[in-house]
């Protein structure tokens, strides 16, 4: 089944329809997080158009004279040639290299508009450091004359972007399209759940097509929990396990860092700092700022949030970015532990104590993108609101979970203060008092003209006209909709 990714093709079906009217070659940078659906996206493609095609993904480690043989391997095999062409293809691997072999498909590809795939680049760039740069001279001179689409796909976000920047020789000959998990409806689709249970749906799988697909349609969150416990060689254990391995294959201080945040749950610079120390002492800040930028920017593993307001703010937290990944480190890791050693009724006992606190937090971000999607699309109260973030002193007393404002990270005017309620039980009067208390230490929030917003999963228990706003799941999950 293949779900979403409506806007992706798109994309990619008007390139082609391009190079049907000029005749000439365009290339597409494809780079998206493991698991999150690059080749069955790129593969939906190819079978849509029906258009010939050959589909090569790289091998890790392997030689790049083995790399060359498998990539004219998969040439021979594809629908690229005639039975005759492929009988004109060299046996064996020249000794030229990728620049021979890149010539060999600039003459293997046909006169009518035809897909070429190249996936995990990076691993062919590690194998040949030279390949970039026959890779430009082959699409300058032959591929591009050609009316072929050429994707290059990639998992290592840093290395593909750094492919098609200014220095690189490939600059300005590919667009670039970054491809993210499934949006919240996506998997409410492919869940086939609604309101709160989608959302539960997506905390848990973090929109990973390779998770999100295992889920029986209209299953509930706790009873696909349940089951995928049981099984020891679960999506919702391997996948993380798999991503960590392939980021991070040395326990190094970046790993521990990340492991600061997602399992011990330090969220500010100095807490990280010294849950990811040593015997020696907490990690240096010489040391942990570069590797914090480095996973926030780089890697994109982390987010990091900062106090919105009209004031600026040194102040920063971070989070795992894959909702996933974050469940994977704060639980599932124990969980998993557990059940190898056939401990069932343990693992469940560990999940059920974490799982309403962890929830309560990580759905968080999800509404906040949620709040700014509908204020962009004008179905909010307030005009001119572009950015939801949250707000919090250095003493973290108090914390205001949604600040809506007109620009980021400092602000010329707030919008509205909110507060989330995610526990059991409705957004009550109690609540409300105590929004009210504290939304006007949150600098540039004017009792009266900014407003306020309340968002709970269990509905609110308020007089009419208490809150400007009251938000629920189906609201959040109607947001992504649009």
């Amino acid at each position: 089944m293949f779900v979403g990714r409506r806007t992706e093709l798109d994309l990619l079906i008007n390139h082609l329809d391009r190079i049907r009217r000029t005749g000439e070659g365009r290339s597409v940078a494809i780079r998206g997080r493991r698991q999150v659906g690059k080749s069955r996206l790129v593969q939906e493609l190819c079978d849509r158009v029906d258009l010939p095609y050959c589909f090569y993904t790289a091998v890790k480690g392997a030689s790049s004279i083995e790399a060359i043989g498998y990539f004219l391997g998969a040439l021979r095999d594809s629908s690229l040639l005639t039975s005759g062409g492929r009988d004109l293809l060299p046996s064996q691997p020249s000794a030229g290299g990728w620049g021979d072999m890149l010539r060999v498909l600039a003459g293997a590809l046909p006169d009518t508009p035809s897909v070429v795939v190249l996936d995990e680049l990076p691993w062919i760039s590690e194998q040949d450091a030279t390949f970039d740069g026959h890779l430009q001279v082959a699409w300058d001179r032959l591929l591009s004359r050609k009316p072929v689409l050429l994707l290059l796909l990639g998992s290592d976000l840093h290395m593909m972007q750094r492919f098609t920047e200014y220095d690189r020789p490939f600059y300005g000959r590919a667009t670039n399209l970054v491809l993210g998990p499934f949006h919240l409806a996506e998997t409410a689709t492919v869940t086939g759940l609604s309101g709160a249970d989608a959302i539960d749906a997506h905390l848990i799988t973090g929109g990973l097509p390779g998770i999100a697909l295992e889920w029986d349609p209209g299953t509930p969150p706790a009873d696909f929990l349940r089951q995928e416990i049981a099984n020891k060689t679960s999506a919702l254990f391997t996948i993380p396990e798999q991503s960590l391995a392939s980021e991070f294959p040395a326990p190094d201080t970046a790993r521990r860092i990340l492991e600061a945040v997602g399992g011990a749950g330090s969220r500010t610079f100095s807490n990280i700092a010294a849950a990811a120390g040593d015997r020696g002492g907490p990690v240096s800040s010489g040391t942990l700022s570069p590797l914090l930028h480095r996973l926030v920017d780089e890697k994109q593993i982390l987010a990091v949030d900062k106090p919105l307001s009209i004031k600026p703010s040194k102040l920063a937290q971070y989070r795992i970015a894959d909702s996933n990944l974050r469940l994977y480190l704060a639980i599932l890791r124990d969980v998993h532990q557990l059940v190898l050693r056939d401990r069932t009724a343990a693992a469940h006992a560990v999940l059920d104590a974490r799982w309403s606190t962890w929830r309560g937090s990580a759905v968080e971000p999800l509404i906040r993108d949620a709040l700014a999607i509908a204020a962009g699309a004008g179905e909010l109260p307030w005009t001119d609101t572009w950015e939801v973030g949250g707000w919090w002193n250095r003493q973290s007393n108090p914390e205001i979970d949604l600040v809506g404002a007109d620009r980021a990270p400092i602000a010329s005017r707030i919008a509205f203060a909110g507060s989330v309620e995610w526990q059991d039980g409705p957004f009550d009067r109690h609540h409300l008092d105590e929004l009210r208390r504290q939304a006007p230490l949150i600098p540039g929030f004017q009792p009266g003209a900014s407003g306020l917003v309340v968002v709970s999963r269990s509905g609110a228990d308020l007089p009419d006209g208490a809150a400007d706003l009251i938000w629920g799941p189906e609201d959040i999950v109607q947001a992504w909709s649009v």
